[in-house]
């Protein structure tokens, strides 16, 4: 008789310590800065508190107790985005983990208000008092409808002068992977790169860069931008406009090309959406279905006699 294969036991827990740098290491290797910052900034708030345990320990009495404090110190979004990225963490763990304490945890109720979208007016005020490079920049942002991430990276050989086509790369997919999209070049756009390209360090591939000072060397290094959002509020300010950020910029055009009757499918295709229904959300403008049914129902309104006003004064009866 043969000796039957041992059993290998399942793990089902890990050192909650573990689980949040091995979450962090898979997320910085995706390469989005943006949101390696933002797991990174709330990780060390949950190690800070659970950092010792195990993540069998940490129940959902104790993450909901959490999330109180920061609805009362912040508000009901910054709890919500908290458990978003929690749980995140915890699904990472897959099947070493018995379970997510954070399946059961509600998000919070949130009051949003309808963000700012800038008409082209208003875009025109905010780039006329910018300095030169930076209306480079935003003008380059509004022709190609793109992410602030993927101008960010844009570098000379994807710059297509003979076909006046620029391709924007994006990492907004599950697997994290850079994914190409064309882009044509308006009129404007194309002057814009043509200048930039006679004038460019030609040791340096960048469209868009600039030098800073390395946070851990401390050496002067020269690279493409990460972030770009701390001037906008002041060009909002000057300008006299209300405060948007980069984002909107491709709301005001998707909304654009939408009032001038461009096919949604076509403009999914510009802004890189895989789905229409997250091109729509981009579209602002009240279509002109709307506008029929208010004028239908003013019309019924305005059939129907107008009631009397009511008066105070008491009604007098026989006696």
């Amino acid at each position: 008789m043969k000796n039957p294969k041992p059993v290998m036991e399942t793990v089902t827990d890990m050192d909650f310590f573990d689980l949040v740098n091995e979450r962090l290491d898979y997320v910085k290797s995706r390469h989005v800065p943006g949101h390696y910052d933002h797991c990174r900034y709330m990780a060390r708030r949950w190690v800070q508190r659970w950092g010792n345990l195990k993540c069998s320990q940490i129940t959902q009495k104790m993450i909901e107790k959490f999330l109180e404090e920061r609805k009362e110190a912040h508000f009901g979004g910054t709890a919500n985005r908290e458990i978003r990225y929690l749980r995140a963490t915890f699904n990472h763990g897959g099947k070493r983990l018995k379970e997510n304490p954070t399946d059961g945890v509600k998000f919070f109720a949130e009051s949003r208000k309808a963000k700012y979208t800038p008409s082209s007016d208003d875009l025109d005020k905010i780039i006329a008092i910018a300095d030169p490079e930076t209306q480079d920049y935003l003008w380059t942002i509004r022709d190609t409808v793109g992410r602030m991430s993927e101008i960010n990276r844009l570098t000379w050989p994807d710059v297509d002068f003979a076909k006046k086509c620029v391709t924007l790369y994006t990492r907004k997919r599950e697997n994290g992977n850079l994914e190409p999209r064309l882009v044509p070049m308006t009129e404007n756009l194309f002057e814009i790169l043509s200048r930039r390209f006679d004038t460019r360090d030609r040791a340096i591939p960048w469209v868009f860069w600039h030098t800073y000072t390395s946070s851990k060397t401390r050496e002067k290094m020269t690279g493409p931008y990460i972030d770009r959002k701390k001037f906008m509020k002041t060009l909002c300010k000057r300008a006299g406009v209300p405060y948007f950020r980069f984002h909107r910029i491709r709301h005001s055009g998707a909304s654009i090309m939408d009032e001038c009757k461009v096919p949604t499918a076509t403009i999914q295709k510009m802004l890189g959406h895989k789905k229409r229904e997250t091109t729509e959300i981009y579209l602002h403008p009240i279509i002109e279905s709307d506008r029929a049914a208010i004028a239908a129902f003013e019309r019924a309104r305005e059939v129907k006699p107008h009631t009397k006003p009511h008066t105070n004064e008491k009604k007098v009866t026989a006696q």
